[in-house]
């Protein structure tokens, strides 16, 4: 069973945060709030973490998670952001879109190994996510938790709760979040595509 700390959704505590990434550092595997409900998070190189989300949700080891970047400045680094994308992404972050972009020279060495050639990228607007980002100095992996049909938007904490206190390290609990799911963007390709109409929908 998984450790529950109740944080401040707006001026997150300096100890809780620092409890929240050593546990990153560690490998563990955190349940976070942020701007499309709560979510699953980890470190890019916490391969055991990764493995426990895969078995968790079913997933094979091919499956994309969604990197989550602190700045567009970490997105652009880690993808490629060409004038047309940035154009696109710049109003939309932070908030709860998704986008899919070509990969960069700078990625993690893990994902070059498994020849990515796009990857899901989006800059979270909650407070906490962006703190335990910006304590960490590093992007972070992610992906929704799973609910059947009647609960999709994960917004409240005692349902998270629930649902996978007892499969993770630690649950980051800031109270009731916004609704998700993240609007999917693809700029990979020349003409944009929406992919998905989130909670927040988006107009190209």
């Amino acid at each position: 069973m998984g450790e529950r700390i109740a944080i401040h959704p707006v001026s997150p505590q300096p100890r809780l945060l620092a409890r929240a990434v050593d546990a990153v550092k560690r490998g563990q595997l955190l349940v976070a709030p942020s701007d499309a409900g709560y979510l699953l998070a980890w470190g890019v190189d916490a391969l055991k973490a990764e493995e426990r989300v895969q078995r968790m949700r079913g997933l094979d080891s091919k499956h994309p998670f969604t990197l989550l970047c602190a700045s567009l400045s970490e997105m652009g680094r880690l993808a490629k952001l060409d004038d047309a994308a940035f154009r696109i992404v710049k109003p939309l972050v932070p908030g709860p879109f998704t986008f899919i972009l070509p990969v960069s020279s700078d990625l993690p060495r893990r994902f070059k190994q498994a020849k990515r050639k796009v990857i899901g990228c989006r800059i979270p607007d909650h407070t906490v996510l962006l703190a335990l980002m910006g304590e960490c100095g590093t992007p972070l992996l992610s992906t929704s938790i799973e609910f059947d049909e009647d609960s999709p938007d994960r917004q409240d904490p005692e349902d998270v709760a629930e649902r996978v206190l007892r499969d993770v390290d630690l649950m980051l609990d800031a109270g009731e979040c916004a609704a998700g799911p993240t609007s999917v963007v693809d700029l990979s390709d020349d003409e944009p595509r929406v992919l998905r109409q989130g909670a927040v929908p988006v107009n190209l």
